[in-house]
């Protein structure tokens, strides 16, 4: 599904125009994504999804073509784990 198609299926079913789904939509990911960037709590949309912040520790990885080894910095990451919601629907119940 695309996005054009998402915007079109919520606007559908929340009986509201296009652009205002749009706008909900954009809403909702900069609202997430600064949450996620902040990085001091999670954004749970209980039974859906759950958005959170992880650290990432430094590693040493090797080039595959070379062999030789790579030193990859500490960093962020992002988690986003599925509720029950969501993983009931995608078992088909």
């Amino acid at each position: 599904m695309t996005r054009t198609e998402l915007v079109a299926a919520l606007a559908d079913r929340a009986e509201v125009s296009r652009k205002d789904a749009d706008a909900i939509l954009t809403a909702l990911a900069a609202a997430v994504g600064d949450v996620v960037a902040k990085g001091d709590e999670k954004v749970t949309i209980p039974g859906f999804l759950t958005f959170e912040r992880t650290h990432r520790a430094a590693r040493t990885a090797r080039n595959p073509q070379t062999g030789a080894p790579l030193e990859i910095p500490a960093g962020y990451s992002v988690k986003v784990s599925a509720g029950s919601k969501l993983k009931e629907a995608a078992k088909g119940k």
